[in-house]
């Protein structure tokens, strides 16, 4: 999961602008793990660095908050990246795929001489 945080991330700030709390939060009712804000933060500052994230402070509230949405280099780096695992996904299932079927090919072929071994 931690390997792909920042795909997460990212995904959440594509629906809506969120703080830092709120992606917390969101990552533990989704997916029943816990990251940090030590861990949180400081991958939100270093996406915010690559240009895929820009924060702006919400002083509406009683309280500070910076809230981070996706930037149009973030919604790329997302397109290519979901493009990207569908075509590995396409790839894994036309792999196994070819493997039932050479298995079957192969269990086939072997099929007489296991017969003739039997007897």
């Amino acid at each position: 999961m931690k390997g792909l945080l920042d795909l997460v991330i990212l995904n959440y700030l594509r629906v809506s602008p969120m703080h830092g709390y709120q992606i917390i939060a969101s990552i533990r009712k989704n997916f029943g793990v816990y990251f940090g804000p030590s861990t949180i933060y400081p991958l939100l500052n270093a996406l915010e660095q690559k240009g895929y994230i820009k924060s702006v402070w919400n002083l509406d509230n009683d309280r500070p908050r910076k809230v981070y949405g996706l930037t149009p280099e973030g919604e790329r780096l997302l397109s290519f990246t979901e493009d990207s695992l569908t075509h590995i996904c396409h790839k894994l299932s036309t792999l196994n795929v070819n493997k039932v079927l050479m298995n079957g090919h192969v269990a086939k072929q072997l099929l007489p001489t296991l017969k003739s071994a039997e007897k």
